[in-house]
């Protein structure tokens, strides 16, 4: 009984501590009184992913892989995951953003009288102020921003593209892991890249021979029809890019709203929870509609590739379809096969599966688009509208070197679950 009330006497004076908003020390060992509390994040248009196993390695038809992925059981941290592809839209939030926000800064230096540069070719991302311009009224000062003379089109008055470069950032968690000089600076482990942010809208006639799809090109990205279509022509630059935007647009945002703090990054999934994602809980499904076969019982496709020789159009779609098309599988994923292929942060390496870590396996590098083709390709998971069914498959892997754009190829992003992915109270 006194052990009882000792205890509720303790639990009174932290309730009291806290609630006077102090930390003054009682000589107890309290920890410190005044943290924010954290009740987790529900992120918008995600869903929660929850810490599992699952063996990965080769499929039934994989038989020319045999000896490459070979069969292992890992363990894969919750997390979250977008429930679709990242959308046109959704993308041209990004490229509206940035192309604000450098009005912006050449807006302040003309309000400013500030010395404006002679040719301020990618002028700086600008976090600090609201975004706001008129695109008539500021017309003179945002005049480089638009294509100029002969690089117009019929006179028309359009952004200049090459304008919008974003820097993003990252810190090598592994270099400085294995870094043993106490006395190097931390901002050795601090990189950084500029990167062109507008999609390659050329993809759609670079990538066939022979073919008319001049409409995709002046269209996909821009005409609202295919607002809801996932964003395609970025290469894995972009999208690690736009990953990093999200974030400090998240970021900014909540800093000071009461009680949130700073979560983990958003940014690409690794293979291994792009693919334990994908079998929707179900391990060793050979697709995410957990089935061995394209059809359902009543002879509709499942998924949007290329189900005969040129019989696009058979699965409903012709090119891409919208993102949240076909069902969901059942963490609520849509599209993982099928539609496009998707960037993950992976490096791609043939016998990757004999050598990485059975707790959250990734393989992590960043080269210079100088470095050797083979350094540079990165694993796409996923399939895509053109691709055969073989493709569909959760166990199949593919690559694309990390500067290349495709009309076959987007992304959509994760973010890692603080805290436990089960019941704190198990």
């Amino acid at each position: 009984m006194k052990r009882t009330i000792n205890a509720l006497l303790v639990v009174v004076s932290v309730f009291i501590l806290s609630a006077c908003g102090g930390a003054r020390e009682n000589g107890d060992l309290t920890g410190v009184l005044d943290r924010p509390q954290w009740k987790g994040i529900n992120p918008y248009g995600m869903v929660n992913i929850p810490s599992g196993t699952l063996t990965v390695g080769i499929g039934d038809q994989d038989v020319m892989n045999t000896f490459v992925q070979r069969p292992k059981d890992i363990s894969i941290q919750g997390f979250y995951m977008d429930e679709t592809e990242i959308t046109n839209n959704e993308y041209r939030q990004y490229t509206n953003w940035v192309r604000d926000s450098i009005a912006h800064v050449l807006l302040q230096h003309f309000v400013e009288d500030a010395e404006q540069p002679d040719h301020m070719e990618h002028p700086p991302i600008d976090w600090d102020y609201p975004i706001e311009w008129d695109e008539e009224e500021d017309a003179g000062v945002l005049e480089e921003m638009f294509y100029e003379g002969d690089d117009r089109i019929n006179g028309k008055k359009q952004i200049d593209t090459r304008k919008l470069q974003y820097t993003y950032y990252w810190y090598d968690w592994q270099k400085a892991a294995h870094n043993k000089d106490p006395n190097t600076s931390r901002s050795d482990f601090i990189g950084e890249k500029e990167v062109s942010i507008y999609p390659d809208t050329l993809v759609w006639v670079r990538d066939f021979a022979y073919s008319y799809n001049e409409p995709m090109a002046r269209n996909y990205f821009m005409h609202p029809a295919y607002d809801d279509y996932p964003v395609v022509g970025v290469d894995w630059h972009m999208a690690m890019a736009f990953s990093h935007w999200r974030t400090e647009l998240w970021n900014k945002y909540n800093a000071g709203q009461k009680g949130v703090i700073q979560t983990e990054d958003y940014r690409l999934p690794t293979e291994f929870e792009w693919e334990y994602a994908a079998r929707g809980g179900h391990d060793r499904a050979p697709y995410p509609w957990g089935g061995y076969y394209a059809r359902n019982a009543k002879g509709c496709l499942l998924a949007n590739f290329k189900p005969g020789r040129g019989n696009y159009p058979e699965d409903g779609g012709f090119y891409t379809v919208k993102a949240d098309a076909y069902f969901p599988n059942e963490y609520g994923l849509f599209n993982m096969s099928g539609n496009v292929s998707e960037w993950t942060s992976s490096v791609y390496d043939e016998n990757a599966y004999s050598f990485v870590s059975d707790l959250n396996p990734s393989i992590v590098s960043r080269v210079p688009d100088e470095a050797p083709s083979i350094d540079k390709r990165k694993v796409t998971r996923g399939g895509s509208w053109k691709d055969v069914y073989y493709f569909l498959q959760t166990t199949a892997r593919d690559y694309e070197y990390q500067d290349t754009t495709k009309a076959h190829i987007g992304f959509r992003n994760v973010l890692t679950f603080m805290g436990r992915s089960i019941n704190d109270d198990f």
